[in-house]
């Protein structure tokens, strides 16, 4: 199921693997100017906007470099864009991987010159692999985009093959090789590339608009979060708090979980609501069984009035059909009625342990794993009811004003500015709107 396929973890993007990419210590040559060819994915099956997907794309590519250390170019092709600079391969590589909405990340070496200096590149990264690997099959795929190169790609694959063999004694395997060396050629400059590597694919982030995505400490939500992404939502995250009857503790997490998918996009604020108070109304106004139902549909409502506010369109959660009691059918659709925007679930056919993996491979596992005090556990009853009805869920709302409590949550609420892993932190207020209280330290929320 592709669609359910977990990403390798960007960070462990120069781990060894066969045909991977020799050490620096190997190939200074190659890392001192490093390059990454990527090719793009869904986009490239867009229609008449293809440009407009294309934009923001190159935007978000962008924003990621401008996170580095150290200056990058980048330059675009047909279905493909290049980029590079001055910056370690390893940091360029991470960074690239985590821009969604390319399909194939490769490493490459940027070669000036015609068929002599590409011939002569390629024994050279070859037989530095041989040193290191001992023999191995290899095959050559060529690709011309530049008309005016007097060879056509089957006769420069056939050419950089014999002079390879001739030099190493290396078998070639068309059909199956340990090495694929892929030679790409373009006006002016030449790349080689020995690895390809998978890319997040999916639409850029920002062409299907914006989310309000509640964000829990647990694993789920976070990987829903970055699944909207990857469906081209750019997120805000919301939190929900136990204080004052809770510690800080699950505000924290919320901010680096917040502070680890914003790698993945244009970076995006935390919203930190406490509702220890709302939550012991409910449990006044005699909830019982139905309080986690009714919580949950209460944070619907303050999210969807917050959502509002920040222009969102939807609300993103980690609901997966069936893990808990809270998620049943008849619940989820409890909680769907007190929404006033669609309520998407990208993992509601999700095993547990697909949702850990995912978790472990874009880096929010680690996060997700450490212990705190979460309002969802905050005066839960002994049993929750699996089929809560809308009869006795409205008797409990009514002995509450829930305009009044939803403003009031909105009120208390804290705007944190998390940025992004590799970007400076810059705490900030969202001015103008509705949650305006400023905090500098999600410890504020207690």
């Amino acid at each position: 199921m592709p669609a359910r396929r977990s990403v390798q973890d960007p960070r462990a993007a120069n781990a060894g693997s066969p045909g991977g990419a020799p050490g620096t210590a190997s190939l200074p040559w190659v890392w001192e100017r490093p390059c990454v060819l990527l090719k793009h994915g869904e986009v490239f099956l867009r229609g008449r906007n293809r440009a407009l997907f294309e934009e923001r794309l190159l935007a978000n590519l962008r924003t990621a470099l401008d996170r580095l250390d150290g200056r990058t170019w980048i330059r675009k092709g047909r279905s493909v864009t290049f980029v590079g600079g001055e910056v370690p391969g390893d940091v360029l590589l991470a960074a690239v991987r985590r821009v969604v909405g390319f399909g194939v990340v490769q490493p490459a070496l940027r070669i000036a010159g015609g068929q002599e200096e590409i011939e002569a590149a390629a024994a050279e990264v070859l037989g530095v692999l041989r040193a290191e690997r001992g023999r191995f099959s290899f095959a050559v795929r060529a690709k011309r985009r530049d008309r005016a190169f007097p060879l056509t790609s089957t006769q420069l694959a056939a050419a950089v093959g014999a002079r390879v063999q001739g030099e190493l004694g290396l078998p070639v395997d068309l059909s199956s090789p340990d090495v694929e060396l892929r030679v790409e050629v373009e006006r002016g400059e030449s790349y080689l590339s020995w690895r390809r590597l998978r890319g997040l694919e999916g639409l850029p982030v920002g062409t299907s608009g914006r989310a309000l995505a509640l964000l829990s400490g647990g694993y789920d939500s976070p990987v829903a979060a970055h699944r909207a992404m990857r469906r081209g939502l750019r997120c805000d995250f919301v939190h929900f708090t136990g204080a004052p009857y809770t510690d800080p503790s699950s505000a924290y997490k919320a901010y680096a979980l917040a502070r680890e998918l914003n790698a993945y996009q244009p970076a995006a604020r935390l919203h930190a609501v406490p509702m220890g108070r709302a939550q012991k109304q409910l449990a006044i106004a005699g909830a019982g069984r139905v309080q986690v139902v009714a919580q949950r549909r209460l944070m619907v409502r303050a999210a969807s009035a917050l959502a509002r506010d920040l222009g969102a369109d939807a609300l993103v959660t980690g609901d997966s059909l069936g893990q808990v009691a809270s998620q049943t059918v008849a619940n989820l659709a409890a909680v769907d009625e007190a929404a006033t925007l669609p309520v998407l679930r990208p993992l509601l056919g999700w095993e547990k342990q697909e949702i850990i993996n995912e978790a472990t491979a874009i880096g929010t596992a680690q996060i997700s794993v450490l212990p705190d005090e979460d309002c969802c556990s905050l005066l839960a009853p002994p049993r929750v009811t699996t089929k809560a009805h809308a009869g006795e869920l409205q008797r409990v709302e009514r002995r509450l004003e829930l305009d009044e409590v939803v403003e009031e949550l909105l009120a208390g609420a804290q705007c944190l500015s998390p940025g992004a892993p590799g970007a400076p932190t810059v705490e900030g207020a969202r001015s103008g709107q509705s949650t305006g209280v400023t905090s500098t330290s999600p410890a504020a929320t207690s």
